[in-house]
C-alpha cells in the first residue's frame, strides 16, 4: 500500500520539476552556468523540430490548401513563420542517434545547420555539445528525457508546454547560479507584478535591459489571458551581454515572439542606443543595481539628461531618465530599482528626483519591495511606476501613490523569498483603484497612502513608502520579548550551520596530502 501511495506523489509532481531533477542529474561535474546552454539548447531543438515536422506532415499529406505542395521546399514554411530544419538537425534523426559516441559533434552539426538555413538564428544557437566534460552518454540520456516532453500531446500544446519547460529552466538556472543567475534573469513574481500594474494590451514595449526575454514573454502572456490579441503588441529590447542575449532569443522565438527588434551591442543602452527613435508605450526593466561602471563621464551633455545630469559613479537616475526619455507622449513605464534611489541626494540625485516629480511631474507611484527577492542581490529594491500623460486627465495628478510591500512574500528557501499571487493582486488592485480614480481606493495605514505633491515637497522629495504609510495598527501590540527570541533562535540557527560548514571544510583539508 505504501508502495503505491509513493508512485501516486511522484506522478502527481509537476512534469516541469521531475524534468529537473533528471537533467540536474545528469550534470554531474559541469558547471551550472555552462550546462544551461546544454539543456536550454536541446529544448529549443526539441521545440523547433517539433514545429517543423507538424507543417511537414500536413504538406506531405497534400490536402485542402497544401495540395501539391512540396514538404522540402524552405518557402512553404517561410510562409507559415516556422523555421526551416534540415534532415540532419531533425529531432527524430538525433533521437535515432542518441547513443553513438559521436552524439555531441552530431547536435553541434544540426544547431549549425538550422543557423544556415534560417538567418534569424546566426549566432544564436549554442554549439557546446562536443565540449570533452559532456560525456556522450549523458549527453544521449539527456535527449531521451527532452524527447519525452509533451510525448503524446497534439504537437500545438507540445510548443506551450515545451516553452512552460524552458522557462522554468531558466529559473532553476538562475537559482543554481545565484549571483550570477540574476544577470539574466529577473525572479517571475516581480516580472508579473510589474506588467499586471502597468496592463500592456496594445502598444510598443521596451526593456532596454532586457536580460534573457522575461518581461516580454509576460507581456505575450498577460495579453493572451485577457483575451486581448497578440499581434497588438510589438517588443522592442536591449542587451549587452552576447550570451543572455541569445537566450533571450531562444526564450522569445520557443515563444513564437518576433524577436527581430531585440538587439545586441557589446557598449549597451548608454553608449549605443539601438533604439535612438523609439517611443514606446510601455517600459518594463529591471537594470543593472547602482552600476558605477557605466561610462558616465563620456555622456556628461547627453540629450536624454532633461532632469539633470546624473552622477558618473551610479547609474540609477540615468536609467530613469533613459526610460522617460524613450515614452511616448501618453506612455507608462514600470522599473526596479535600489532603494537607495529613493532617498539619495549625493552628486545631484535628490535635484534630479526633485525635478522628476515637481517639473516632469512623472511619478505615479512607488511600490517597495520585501528583502531576499533578487538572486544576484542582497541591496534592497523598490518599484517605480512613471506616467508621462499625467498631466492630460489623470485623476490624481498632484498625488504620488505609495505602497509598501515589505511585509509581502514567503520564503522559498533560507535566501530567496517569492511574491505569492494573493500579494500580486493586492497591490494591482490597490494601484489601478487609485490610478482610474474608482471609488474602491483608501489609504490603508501601514500598506498604502496617496500623498499630495505638496506633502512629498514638505519632505524634500523622499520617497520611501514607509515615511508617508505609517504603521499599520497591530503593530502598536508590538511583542519585544515574542519577536527578540525569534530572531535569537534564527540568529542560534545560522550560526550552527555556519559552524558544521567550518567543521566540513577543516576535515576535507586535513584529507589533502601535499
Amino acid at each position: 500500500m505504501a508502495t503505491t501511495r509513493k508512485a501516486k506523489e511522484v506522478k502527481e509532481e509537476p512534469l516541469e520539476k521531475q524534468l529537473w531533477k533528471a537533467a540536474d542529474k545528469l550534470r554531474k561535474n559541469i558547471d551550472a552556468a555552462e550546462y544551461k546552454h546544454v539543456v536550454l539548447g536541446l529544448i529549443f531543438l526539441k521545440y523547433i523540430s517539433d514545429a517543423f515536422e507538424e507543417m511537414f506532415t500536413k504538406l506531405a499529406k497534400g490536402e485542402g490548401e497544401y495540395a501539391g505542395a512540396d514538404p522540402e521546399d524552405k518557402d512553404e514554411y517561410k510562409a507559415e513563420n516556422i523555421f526551416f530544419v534540415p534532415a540532419e538537425a531533425r529531432w527524430s534523426f538525433l533521437q535515432d542517434n542518441a547513443k553513438q559516441p559521436d552524439i555531441g559533434t552530431l547536435v553541434d552539426g544540426a544547431m549549425d545547420a538550422i543557423e544556415m538555413e534560417n538567418p534569424s538564428l546566426r549566432g544564436v544557437l549554442p554549439k557546446v555539445f562536443a565540449r570533452q566534460n559532456l560525456d556522450p552518454t549523458s549527453l544521449g540520456g539527456l535527449i531521451d528525457l527532452v524527447s519525452n516532453i509533451a510525448l503524446g500531446d497534439a504537437k500545438a500544446r507540445s510548443a506551450d508546454v515545451l516553452g512552460h519547460v524552458f522557462e522554468y529552466f531558466l529559473g532553476e538556472f538562475a537559482l543554481a547560479e545565484g549571483k550570477q543567475g540574476g544577470q539574466f534573469y529577473t525572479p517571475r513574481s516581480i516580472v508579473e507584478l510589474l506588467v499586471a500594474m502597468l496592463e500592456p494590451y496594445k502598444g510598443r514595449v521596451f526593456d532596454p535591459c532586457c536580460g534573457s526575454g522575461g518581461m516580454f514573454v509576460q507581456s505575450e502572456k498577460f495579453v493572451a489571458e485577457h483575451q486581448g490579441r497578440i499581434n497588438d503588441i510589438s517588443i522592442y529590447g536591449q542587451e549587452s551581454n552576447q550570451t543572455t542575449w541569445r537566450l533571450a532569443k531562444m526564450n522569445l522565438a520557443i515563444r513564437g515572439i518576433d524577436s527581430s527588434q531585440v538587439k545586441w551591442n557589446n557598449e549597451g543602452s548608454f553608449l549605443n542606443d539601438a533604439h535612438k527613435d523609439l517611443k514606446a508605450d510601455f517600459v518594463i526593466a529591471n537594470p543593472p543595481f547602482n552600476d558605477s561602471d557605466w561610462s558616465g563621464d563620456l555622456l556628461r551633455g547627453d540629450g536624454r539628461w532633461q532632469y539633470g545630469t546624473p552622477p558618473t559613479g551610479n547609474a540609477n537616475f540615468a536609467w530613469l531618465q533613459h526610460f522617460v526619455y524613450h515614452l511616448a507622449p501618453t506612455g507608462r513605464a514600470g522599473v526596479v530599482l535600489a532603494k537607495g534611489a529613493l532617498t539619495s541626494k549625493t552628486s545631484g540625485e535628490g535635484d534630479i528626483r526633485r525635478t522628476l516629480i515637481a517639473e516632469g511631474n512623472v511619478i505615479d507611484c512607488i511600490v517597495n519591495l520585501p528583502a531576499k527577492l533578487f538572486l544576484n542581490t542582497q541591496i534592497p529594491a523598490a518599484l517605480w511606476f512613471m506616467n508621462r500623460a499625467r498631466n492630460n486627465g489623470h485623476p490624481r495628478k498632484n498625488e504620488i501613490l505609495f505602497i509598501d510591500g515589505r511585509n509581502l512574500g514567503y520564503l522559498i528557501n533560507r535566501r530567496s523569498r517569492e511574491l505569492s499571487q494573493e500579494d500580486i493582486h493586492k497591490i494591482t488592485a490597490t494601484y489601478h483603484a487609485w490610478r482610474t480614480g474608482e471609488k474602491g481606493y483608501e489609504d490603508i495605514k501601514g500598506f498604502c497612502a496617496s500623498v499630495s505633491l505638496e506633502r512629498v515637497q514638505e519632505l524634500d522629495y523622499v520617497l520611501t513608502p514607509g515615511r508617508y504609510v505609517g504603521l499599520p495598527d497591530e503593530e502598536d501590540d508590538f511583542n519585544f520579548a515574542e519577536r527578540f527570541t525569534a530572531l535569537k533562535t534564527e540568529f542560534e540557527e545560522q550560526l550552527a550551520e555556519e559552524a558544521a560548514l567550518n567543521q566540513a571544510i577543516a576535515e576535507n583539508l586535513a584529507k589533502v596530502k601535499v
